[in-house]
C-alpha cells in the first residue's frame, strides 16, 4: 500500500502560486486546511489533491468574492458552485451600475465647482537619471523616453519586442491617440504599458495606461500617483484582496487596461510640483519584486538622480531580476 507524499507549505506554495503566508491565511479561516501539522513544531503538510482547492480558492478572490462567500462554495457540487458564482457575478453587475450612475452624478457636481486656476506659474528645471536593464527576459521590450518636457516608460508584452518604443516614439510626437494606433500593428497577442509625465511649467502631466507607476518624493515621504490597471489592484483598493494576496496572485500580473489594438481611455492626471520635489517612473520589473518600504528608501536618498535610479536597478538585479526594468528619477530644481 502506497503512502501519499506530503508537501511542505514551501513546496505546495510554489505549486499553487500562492504565498505561505497567504496559506497560513486560508488555513486559519477553514479554506485551505493541511492534511497534517506536525504537534510540535507547528510545519504544515500538504496533498497533491489540494492543489485546485487552493487555486479555486485564489481564483474566486481574484474576481472579489468575500471570504465567508468563498467557504460556502468550495462545500458545493461543481455544477451547483458555478451557479453561485454566477449568480455572485450578476450581483457585482448590478451593484456596478448603481455606483456608475453616483459617480457621473459626483463628476458633474465637481466639475461645475472646480475654482478659476492662475493662468501663470514657475517654470521647473528637470534633471534626470536612468536606469533601464533587460534583467532575466530573453529580450528587451521595456522602452524609455526621455527628454526636458517628458519622460516616459513603457512595458511591451507578446512577440514584438519594438512595439514599447514604437508607441513611445508616437506618444511622444503626437499624443496618447497616435501612440494608440500605434500599438494596433502588433499581433493579435501584443501589447504595451505607457506610463508618461510632460513637464510644464510647475505641473507634471500624467498619462497612464497599465502597470507601470509614477511616484513622487517630497520631504522624503513617497505618494503614488498612478493606480495600477490591473485585476488585483483594483481588489486590493476595494479591500477584497489583502497586499500580500496581491503580491503572491498566480494572475497578478494580469492587465486590464494596455495599448493592444483595442480601444483604451487613459488616465489623466496633473500635479503640481514644486522645487526640491523628485519624480520616480518604474515598470512592474521593479516594483513586483521590491517592497514598496526598501522601493521609498532608496527613491528618497539625498544622492543625485542617475545614482538613485542605478541604486534602484542594483536592487532589482540583487533580488533577481527575473524580468525587465526600467527606473526614471527626475529631480525638480
Amino acid at each position: 500500500m502506497s503512502v501519499e507524499t506530503l508537501w511542505t507549505i514551501g513546496d505546495f506554495a510554489r505549486e499553487s502560486g500562492l504565498t505561505p503566508k497567504a496559506l497560513r491565511l486560508y488555513d486559519e479561516l477553514g479554506l485551505v486546511v493541511p492534511v497534517e501539522v506536525d504537534p510540535h513544531s507547528g510545519y504544515r503538510r500538504y496533498a497533491a489533491g489540494q492543489l485546485d482547492r487552493a487555486r479555486l480558492v485564489a481564483t474566486l478572490r481574484l474576481v472579489g468574492m468575500p471570504l465567508a462567500r468563498i467557504r460556502a462554495v468550495l462545500d458545493l457540487t461543481p455544477a451547483v458552485a458555478a451557479g453561485e458564482v454566477e449568480a455572485y457575478w450578476r450581483q457585482v453587475e448590478a451593484d456596478t451600475a448603481s455606483r456608475r450612475e453616483v459617480m457621473t452624478a459626483l463628476v458633474r457636481t465637481l466639475r461645475n465647482e472646480e475654482p478659476t486656476m492662475p493662468t501663470t506659474a514657475p517654470t521647473l528645471s528637470a534633471q534626470i537619471g536612468v536606469s533601464h536593464r533587460q534583467g532575466g527576459r530573453r529580450s528587451q521590450q521595456d522602452a524609455v523616453v526621455t527628454g526636458p518636457d517628458l519622460v516616459a516608460v513603457a512595458d511591451g508584452f507578446g512577440d514584438r519586442d519594438d512595439l514599447a518604443s514604437a508607441v513611445l516614439a508616437a506618444f511622444g510626437s503626437d499624443g496618447f491617440e497616435a501612440a494608440a494606433t500605434a500599438a494596433e500593428s502588433g499581433g493579435p497577442h501584443d501589447g504595451t504599458t505607457l506610463t508618461a509625465v510632460h513637464l510644464v511649467g510647475a505641473t507634471a502631466r500624467v498619462t497612464h495606461v497599465g502597470d507601470g507607476r509614477v511616484h513622487l518624493i517630497r520631504d522624503r515621504g513617497l505618494e503614488r500617483l498612478t493606480h495600477d490597471h490591473t485585476m488585483v489592484a483594483a481588489l486590493v483598493e476595494s479591500g477584497q484582496l489583502t497586499e500580500e494576496e496581491a503580491r503572491s496572485h498566480p494572475h497578478r500580473a494580469l492587465l486590464n487596461r494596455a495599448l493592444s489594438g483595442a480601444p483604451v481611455v487613459a488616465d489623466q492626471t496633473v500635479v503640481d510640483l514644486r522645487a526640491g520635489d523628485r519624480l520616480v517612473l518604474t515598470t512592474d520589473g521593479v516594483h513586483a519584486v521590491l517592497a514598496p518600504q526598501a522601493l521609498a528608501e532608496l527613491a528618497g536618498s539625498a544622492e543625485d538622480p542617475q545614482r538613485v535610479a542605478e541604486m534602484i536597478g542594483g536592487a532589482v538585479a540583487a533580488a533577481g531580476e527575473p524580468d525587465n526594468h526600467t527606473v526614471v528619477v527626475v529631480d525638480l530644481t
